[in-house]
């Protein structure tokens, strides 16, 4: 009975959301919502055709790194040591590529689940990987770049450093549960 009622309650709950909050925000704030929807679509191009420069940079890059086997130059050195700590090493392309790009790192990751499972230890471990880190240099390009902040200080090598920190605590927790 309760979850009857709570599925068909969950089921118009994002509707009277798209209703309540313009009709609350003209009839409580007197804000007019059409027109301030306009402004703000307007921003939001603007704010697009600002940050294109650097999308395409980024993706320009992650194409050269992935095109010019840089990539698997990387993983050749580095197989050595994740292999010497126990860390699987069909998981070391995908954990390389996720602070480049999402959905490259999605498309290796798929490869791994088509190769070993989604239920395999590999298989949850990229699955942990890519939501323990971050799309790091995607990110930096759109936020630094639609608000066109040049010098970017520590914030690439911090958020190298809690990329790794994240793949090394899905290693860990991994290893724990499965």
């Amino acid at each position: 009975m309760t979850k009857d009622l709570l599925n068909a309650a969950s089921s118009w709950v994002v509707p009277l959301l798209i209703l309540g909050i313009p009709t609350y925000a003209y009839a409580a704030k007197r804000i007019r919502v059409y027109e301030s929807f306009i402004e703000g679509a307007k921003e939001g191009f603007q704010i697009g055709v600002r940050i294109m420069p650097y999308l395409v940079a980024i993706l320009v890059a992650i194409g050269m790194f992935r095109a010019s086997g840089a990539m698997d130059w990387m993983v050749a050195i580095l197989q050595p040591v994740v292999a010497w700590v126990g860390f699987p090493v069909e998981a070391l392309p995908s954990s390389l590529m996720r602070p480049l790009s999402g959905s490259a790192a999605f498309a290796l990751s798929s490869d791994i689940f088509k190769l070993y499972g989604p239920d395999s230890f590999v298989g949850r471990l990229v699955s942990v990987i890519q939501g323990s880190t971050e799309t790091t240099f995607y990110v930096m390009a759109v936020y630094f770049g639609s608000i066109a902040v040049r010098r970017t200080r520590y914030t690439l090598a911090a958020s190298l450093i809690t990329d790794l920190a994240g793949i090394i605590a899905a290693y860990i927790i991994c290893r724990l549960l499965f």
